[in-house]
This record gives C-alpha cells, sequence and structure tokens, in this order.
C-alpha cells in the first residue's frame, strides 16, 4: 500500500497537469477525462493511506498505542484534506461542461472561480501530503526505530524525511518558494525513499524478530514476524 500512494501520488499530479497549470482551462476546450483519471488516481491514494494506518496499527499498538492512534489519525486527516482537493479539481470541470461557450463578463468570472478552485487544491495538497503526511512520517519512523521491527537506518531516513517535508511545506506556506520547484521536490525526496523503502523492506523481508511481536493483547493471537 505505501508503494501503491507513491506510484497513485505522482499519476494523479501528473494527469491534473492541464487544469493546475491552465488558468483558462474552465473556458477552453479541457481535457476532462484525463482529469477524471487523475481524480480516480487519487481516490487510491487516499484509500491507500489510510490502509497503511490501519494495517500497521495491531502492531504498531504494542509499542505506545497513544502514537499508534496519532499515527492512524494523522493518516485519516491526510486522506480527508487529499479528498477535498479532488472535489475542487473536479468542480473546475463542472463548471467548464455548464457553462461551455461564455463569453465575456461571465467568462472572466468563471476564470475566477476556477482559479478559486485550483487555489483550494494546492492549499489542500500542502496540508495533506505535505504537513499531514510529514507529522505521519515522523510518527511511524519514531515507532520503528523505537521497537527496532526494521533497520534503524530506515527508521532514520524517516525521521529526516519527516522532518525535512515538514520545514519545506513551512517554507512554502511563507512564501519562500512554490510548491512544485526544485526546491520542493528536493525536500520531498527522503520522505518519498522512506515509504519505498520501508514497504520494499517489508515485503522483502518482513519486521525484524523482535518480542514486540509475541506479546499480544489477551485473547489475541500473537503476530507472526513476517508481513505478507
Amino acid at each position: 500500500m505505501f508503494l501503491v500512494t507513491e506510484a497513485a501520488a505522482i499519476g494523479g499530479l501528473v494527469l491534473y497537469g492541464p487544469v493546475l497549470q491552465d488558468a483558462d482551462y474552465v473556458v477552453g476546450s479541457g481535457a476532462d477525462s484525463r482529469v477524471f483519471l487523475g481524480a480516480l488516481f487519487e481516490m487510491v491514494l487516499a484509500a491507500a493511506v489510510v490502509g497503511t494506518g490501519a494495517a500497521l496499527y495491531p502492531v504498531l499498538r504494542k509499542q505506545n498505542e497513544g502514537a499508534a492512534l496519532g499515527y492512524v489519525c494523522a493518516r485519516l486527516l491526510e486522506a480527508a484534506v487529499i479528498v477535498v482537493g479532488i472535489i475542487s479539481v473536479l468542480s473546475v470541470v463542472t463548471l467548464r461542461r455548464d457553462f461551455a461557450g461564455a463569453a465575456g463578463s461571465d467568462a472572466a468570472s468563471l476564470v475566477t472561480a476556477g482559479r478559486t478552485l485550483v487555489a483550494f487544491h494546492d492549499w489542500a495538497f500542502l496540508i495533506g501530503p505535505n504537513f499531514a503526511l510529514g507529522a505521519n512520517s515522523l510518527v511511524l519512523a519514531w515507532l520503528m526505530y523505537r521497537s527496532g521491527l526494521v533497520p534503524r537506518v530506515i527508521a532514520v531516513l524517516g525521521l529526516a524525511g519527516g522532518t525535512l517535508i515538514c520545514a519545506s511545506a513551512t517554507a512554502v506556506l511563507f512564501g519562500v518558494y512554490e510548491q512544485l520547484s526544485v526546491a520542493g521536490s528536493v525536500a520531498a525526496i527522503p520522505v518519498f525513499a522512506w515509504e519505498v523503502s520501508l514497504a520494499v523492506w517489508l515485503i522483502a523481508k518482513g519486521f525484524k524478530p523482535s518480542p514486540l511481536l509475541d506479546t499480544a493483547p489477551r485473547g489475541e493471537e500473537p503476530h507472526r514476524s513476517t508481513v505478507g
């Protein structure tokens, strides 16, 4: 599911290109099918984001139940904000279809409305896949570091990636540089590497043997030491 989030996030952003980059999209010919496919990618992204939290919670709560619950809530928040961004982009398509052929002042009003919805998406993207992603990456990496369920180097990469993406989002918030810029892309590389390396390790090796996995709450079977 981590790998799905990465692929879906990149695919959605690429497919959204026409509506996010063309200020006159709402009064133009449009590329609605491409935007709809981008929305589908992002819906898959939101589902996978929630899935990572649900899948890891039974193990993480054995290390620190409060932090594990915080991780799940942060993932839910990230997914919810992603869905809000999807709705704003699809609303631009609705405006374009409902008011096709508008001219003059009506066209100018539509362009303003379209830009407003795109700006709404951009802020949702900053809050969700930046601030919320950074926060939940820090929580998960800290839990992995404390528990020793994965190699420490992977956990440290997560701590560094989460910190850097939060710092980058703060810089964007205060106008230091644009969200979709070279600096923003570079800042996202460590958190991308963290999620990919964690996913690949769990697929290839599973969790490292740990007493944590052999301690189950009453009435539950102990978890196996590998993740399928």
